[in-house]
């Protein structure tokens, strides 16, 4: 059985983090030999201030100006917006 951990810092919508669920569980169902009931994803959702590297907080980061660090971003390449945000309930029935 399958067990994907993910840790983020926080800051993405419940639609990206719904799309990042059905990413990673359509990658671990196309590479296993697995049931797809028997794949369990979490993602953890660290709070900026609770996140820090070099002992600066991601927030820390933020204030002086240099911009989130860990930001969600719209575009990715090499991969299209429909495709990147699609959920389960978008996939085409066969």
């Amino acid at each position: 059985m399958p067990q994907v951990a993910i840790t983020l810092a926080e800051g993405r919508t419940p639609e990206q983090i719904r799309a990042l669920l059905h990413e990673v569980h359509a990658a671990v169902l196309r590479t296993t030999n697995t049931r797809p009931e028997h794949i369990r994803v979490v993602v953890h959702e660290v709070p900026r201030s609770h996140w820090a590297t070099g002992d600066v907080t991601l927030t820390e980061t933020d204030a002086a100006g240099n911009g989130p660090s860990d930001a969600p971003t719209d575009e990715h390449p090499g991969q299209d917006r429909s495709r990147r945000l699609a959920g389960p309930q978008d996939e085409e029935q066969s």
